[in-house]
């Protein structure tokens, strides 16, 4: 942040990057901003945009960007409910505190690895290139989840990943067969 308390694009970007590498004062930083959950929704566009550019060679157009859009949006809202409940409710350590918001935005920041889909748009790449986003999308995710829910423990946070993945994935296949 600059002097004003105002996050500048140059400090977006260094952000977007923090949370990319993985940093856990990334993490602990946007769970302590309230400003900040603008951003951890821009960040959410941006890596599903990212996503649908990626995969334009093999499905639709700007309609199928924006459906992913929409689904990825209404996705992060879901997973930051269901990681702020299963994590405050069924695995909590004696110092965790959190609300929706620390987890909608550190959460949100979790999606930094996806903008790297964009590189699926070439052919022969996609399928290794959405391989290795996932997996650092999934990495994020859990020290976001460990930061905004001030576990001790990975293993926890690996935990509440494990037990709403499945969730998750079943609201999303069912928003995808509802909006076609």
């Amino acid at each position: 942040m600059n002097g004003g308390g105002r996050i500048t694009s140059a400090n977006y970007f260094k952000r977007i990057i923090r949370a990319a590498k993985l940093d856990a004062t990334l993490y602990e930083e946007v769970e302590a901003d309230k400003t900040s959950l603008g951003q951890a929704l821009g960040m959410v566009v941006l890596s599903s945009v990212a996503a649908g550019v990626g995969t334009l060679g093999l499905a639709g157009g700007i309609q199928t960007v924006l459906s992913g859009t929409f689904l990825a949006v209404t996705g992060w809202l879901f997973w930051a409910f269901l990681t702020y409940w299963i994590g405050t409710r069924l695995l909590p350590e004696p110092q965790t505190r959190a609300d929706w918001g620390e987890l909608l935005r550190t959460t949100g920041f979790s999606s930094a690895p996806g903008l790297i889909r964009v590189f699926g748009l070439f052919p022969g790449l996609t399928e290794i290139v959405f391989l290795i986003a996932g997996v650092w999308m999934l990495a994020a995710m859990v020290v976001a989840v460990r930061q905004a829910l001030d576990y001790q423990s990975t293993g926890r946070a690996i935990g509440v990943c494990i037990i709403g993945w499945p969730l998750h994935a079943v609201v999303l296949f069912a928003l995808l067969f509802l909006f076609g």
